[in-house]
């Protein structure tokens, strides 16, 4: 693309999905090499919200560029911090060169355990070192003060609804919350609220992308598949993909209110109203077909070789899309709204 394009002011939505979430650095390490892309915010939830914070941080701090290396940085800890995690491939695993943790004797314990006994009823074994590699990579002060605006979900136990963290508010403890699985962890307190995982109310939530910035171009970087061929028949492969189908709920009913008030506005909707805006956004889709050869397992692998694997894909589905819609972001639409309104 030649760089003299115009700018084009855009936002992110990033899913969560453990250390699938590697595939979105590298969607976002390709985006921030193109200088005609300026980007105004980021929607994220679980390691989506943790992908925004640490880049929204980064960009405050340095640029695009900055961006870039703090994610670099971010993953490399997160692999480092994993180094002697329990959850680790056996031998013949690696050998065929599969990402699976399936065949992990511990994990197949945590697995089974984990469909029945709290995390409640399990002693708490030193601080989440998660919390350690978030300090380490984010720096908090600068992302309250950055350009680019971060809204993290995380679920309200109690409620069951979204709570939207900005910039400000965003604290290790909110993205903690924003990926916390209540099979595997207890509930995150802040401010005396107990929170879940963000997926469960909006993985990631698109309304503040719509309602609260000038932006009108949203670019979905996908985790879980929104379709996956065949029919899952083992207990675990069900469990996934109702898990799978769970998280993408909330983002496709937001995308199925976005296409219908488009149609909305096709009969005139009133200029400045909440249903102009939602009218307004083009929405477009990073491909994302690594996901589907992928099981869930996996999102527990934080091998440096896995997640840079997923880092290179990320780059290549980026690469395509450009290819593809680059010449479409800040013109016109590229998701098929038709196709997701086929039986609503």
């Amino acid at each position: 693309m030649p760089s003299s394009r115009p700018s084009v002011l855009v936002d992110l939505a990033l899913q969560g999905g453990g250390s699938h979430g590697a595939f979105t650095w590298g969607v976002v390490d390709r985006l921030l090499e193109e200088p005609w892309l300026e980007l105004e915010g980021i929607s994220g939830t679980s390691a989506g919200a943790m992908n925004a914070a640490v880049l929204a941080s980064g960009y405050a701090l340095g640029g695009p560029a900055g961006a870039r290396q703090a994610m670099a940085d971010f993953w490399k800890r997160v692999s480092d911090a994993a180094r002697f995690s329990p959850f680790q491939r056996g031998p013949i695993d690696k050998m065929l060169g599969r990402w699976t943790l399936d065949n992990s004797p511990l994990f197949v314990v945590m697995d089974v355990l984990s469909r029945l006994i709290s995390p409640y009823d399990m002693p708490q074994v030193g601080p989440n070192p998660l919390e350690k590699v978030l300090n380490e990579s984010v720096d908090f002060a600068a992302l309250a003060r950055g350009p680019v605006k971060v809204f993290v979900t995380a679920t309200n136990v109690h409620t069951g609804r979204a709570r939207i963290f900005r910039n400000a508010d965003i604290t290790p403890l909110a993205l903690m919350a924003s990926a916390c699985l209540p099979q595997m962890f207890q509930a995150i307190e802040i401010e005396g609220e107990s929170y879940w995982d963000g997926g469960f109310a909006g993985n990631p939530t698109l309304v503040p992308l719509i309602t609260e910035l000038v932006s009108d171009d949203t670019i979905l970087i996908p985790i879980n598949p929104i379709e996956r061929p065949g029919t899952p028949r083992s207990a675990r492969d069900i469990l996934d993909r109702v898990n799978e189908i769970s998280f993408n709920a909330v983002a496709l009913k937001e995308m199925k209110m976005l296409a219908l008030l488009r149609k909305v506005a096709e009969t005139g909707a009133a200029e400045g109203s909440e249903a102009a805006a939602w009218a307004r956004m083009r929405m477009h889709m990073v491909p994302n077909e690594v996901m589907v050869t992928l099981g869930a397992s996996s999102k527990l692998n934080a091998e440096w070789d896995f997640l840079t694997m997923l880092r290179d894909e990320g780059r290549k589905a980026a690469e395509r899309f450009l290819a593809k819609h680059g010449d479409d972001v800040g013109k016109r639409n590229t998701v098929d709204f038709d196709k997701l309104l086929q039986g609503v």
